[in-house]
C-alpha cells in the first residue's frame, strides 16, 4: 500500500491559536469507570472498560469487527447508554442527561462518520450551514463560520457544489467541516476512513490531527492499522469487548498480538 506522508503537527508546540499541547493537570474531559454494555439478546459489546482522556488529547480506538470500538462512540454520544458503570464527558454523567438535552450535548461533540451523511440535494455550504440552520436559523454571522469551517477543511472553493461532484475524501472533509461548525471541544470519529482509498484516508487522519491541533480532543476509532502506526498517538486496543491495551505514542499491534 501506498501513502503519501505529508509531516503531522508536532505535538510539543503551542498551536496558532494558543491551544497548545495537552495539559497534564487539566481535568479528564472524558471518563470511563468500568464501563459494561449489553443487549437483551445476551450480546456484551463493552465488559469493564476503564479510561481517561484528557482536553487535547489525540486517541485512536483500535481493534477488528465487533471488537467494541464503534459502542466507544456510541456511548459517547448518548446513543447508547451503559449497562453497568459510568461514562462522564466534562465531569457530567452521561446516564443523568434527560432526552431532551441530548441535543445540548451533541453541539459540544464534532461527529462523523464511515458515511459521510450529506444530503445531496444541498450544496456544501447548505450541507456544512445545516445543523446550525435546525437550531437556530437566524444567526447572522452563519456565513463567515461556514466559510471559516470550509477554509479548514480545505473545499474553500467547493461552496457551490453538490456532493455528487465531490470525491470520497472530499465528502469526507464537508462532513468535517459540518462537524466544525460549533467549533466542539470534542471531535469523534468513527471509521473515517473505511470508505476512502489509503491517500484519500491518510489525508482525512491529517486533517483530524491539525482539528487537534487547534485544541480539540480527538477520539478516532479504526481498523486501519496504517494510519495508526503512522500517527505514533495514543492507542486503546479493545478485543471482545475489552480494554485489552492503553499506549502512549502506541502501535496498531504489539509484538505477540492476535491480529485485531
Amino acid at each position: 500500500m501506498s501513502i503519501s506522508i505529508s509531516p503531522a503537527p508536532p505535538k510539543t508546540e503551542a498551536s496558532a491559536t494558543g491551544s497548545g499541547p495537552p495539559a497534564r493537570h487539566d481535568p479528564p474531559i472524558i471518563v470511563f469507570e468500568r464501563v459494561s454494555k449489553s443487549y437483551p439478546n445476551g450480546v456484551s459489546a463493552v465488559q469493564d472498560v476503564s479510561f481517561t482522556v484528557r482536553p487535547r488529547d489525540f486517541v485512536f480506538v483500535v481493534g477488528a469487527s465487533g471488537a467494541g470500538k464503534s459502542t466507544i462512540i456510541r456511548l459517547l454520544i448518548r446513543e447508547e447508554t451503559a449497562t453497568k458503570g459510568h461514562v462522564l464527558v466534562e465531569g457530567q454523567d452521561l446516564a443523568r442527561i434527560r432526552h431532551r438535552h441530548l441535543p445540548r450535548l451533541r453541539r459540544k461533540m464534532g461527529i462523523v462518520f464511515q458515511d459521510f451523511k450529506l444530503l445531496p440535494k444541498l450544496t456544501v455550504a447548505q450541507n456544512v450551514a445545516f445543523a446550525i440552520q435546525v437550531t437556530d436559523p437566524g444567526r447572522s454571522y452563519l456565513k463567515e463560520k461556514v466559510g471559516e469551517a470550509l477554509y479548514i477543511v480545505g473545499l474553500e472553493d467547493k461552496l457551490n457544489s453538490y456532493p455528487t461532484e465531490l470525491s470520497g475524501g472530499e465528502q469526507q472533509r464537508v462532513a468535517i467541516a459540518r462537524a466544525l461548525i460549533h467549533r466542539p471541544r470534542i471531535f469523534l470519529a468513527d471509521e473515517p476512513t473505511g470508505n476512502l482509498d489509503p491517500d484519500a484516508g491518510w489525508g482525512i487522519v491529517q486533517l483530524l490531527l491539525q482539528i487537534n491541533h487547534r485544541g480539540a480532543t480527538v477520539v478516532m476509532a479504526t481498523h486501519n492499522r496504517e494510519v495508526v502506526d503512522l500517527s505514533r498517538r495514543r492507542v486503546l486496543a479493545m478485543e471482545g469487548g475489552r480494554l485489552i491495551r492503553d499506549e502512549q505514542e502506541g502501535h496498531y499491534l504489539k509484538d505477540g498480538e492476535a491480529n485485531l
